[in-house]
């Protein structure tokens, strides 16, 4: 008899669950071979099992696509900023704006060093900070800094805050279905062993190609070792035959 083993995927789990709950409600009622708390814990279970699966796999398309979107958008945000700095420090080597200015925008007048960009946190800072600093430093008479202008770096700032919040709610989601179907997974693995036992417990007397072709019914899923014969009708045939000729041996007193 071939080895079964449980499925691994969701798909599997799903086609595991559906087989069974449709067989045993074909079967006729003098063949119950499922329980009826497994049958009905089964048809409860498949359908939360359906739909949070049809949302998992929805929300990481989505997310997915959302991400490509957000990650060019963070990618902006930061250009925008470490250019309009750059910006800022030429003017001052140039001797355009006093160094001192630069601590409006919580920068070091003495370094011309860009600051840290590389986190969303970050750049959530120093946009606030360049922004509120040039416009103070406008409001004090100074002339504003044009390529890039400011307002165009509020622009790609606002559309990359805006949409951070909207990311981190996808992200919360994401990892709530997450564990939401990872919880599920484990349950489905415990209802689909004790529906292939009871299959199989009510089905272990038939021959060996019958109950192989009964328990496949109820969705169970068998795999065939390295060089394993594969079972066939033939198979139960010869062995109906070989226990026929044993019956019908004559001993000798």
């Amino acid at each position: 008899m071939p080895y079964r083993r449980l499925p691994n995927t969701d798909q599997s789990r799903l086609t595991a669950l559906q087989r069974a709950v449709q067989r045993a409600s074909e079967a006729d009622f003098n063949e119950q071979v499922l329980s009826y708390h497994v049958r009905s814990e089964a048809q409860k279970f498949l359908m939360q099992f359906e739909n949070v699966v049809s949302q998992y796999h929805n929300n990481f398309e989505s997310k997915v696509s959302a991400n490509k979107r957000y990650r060019h958008l963070v990618q902006n945000a930061r250009m925008y900023i470490s250019h309009f700095i750059q910006v800022l420090n030429l003017a001052v080597v140039r001797g355009e704006i006093k160094k001192e200015l630069k601590e409006l925008y919580h920068l070091d007048p003495n370094s011309h060093i860009l600051p840290d960009l590389s986190s969303e946190e970050d750049l959530l800072v120093w946009g606030q900070n360049i922004i509120e600093g040039e416009q103070e430093r406008t409001k004090m008479g100074g002339f504003p800094i044009y390529n890039p202008a400011i307002n165009k770096v509020k622009v790609h700032y606002d559309i990359f805050k805006e949409h951070q919040v909207s990311h981190n709610v996808r992200k919360k989601t994401a990892e709530r279905v997450y564990t939401e179907i990872e919880q599920l997974r484990k349950e489905a693995d415990v209802l689909i062993l004790d529906i292939w036992n009871q299959v199989e417990a009510y089905y272990r007397d038939l021959l060996p190609y019958a109950r192989l072709r009964s328990c496949q019914e109820y969705g169970l899923i068998y795999y065939y070792r390295t060089g394993e014969k594969r079972l066939t009708p033939e198979t139960d045939k010869h062995i109906e035959m070989a226990s026929k000729l044993q019956t019908n041996i004559q001993w000798p007193e």
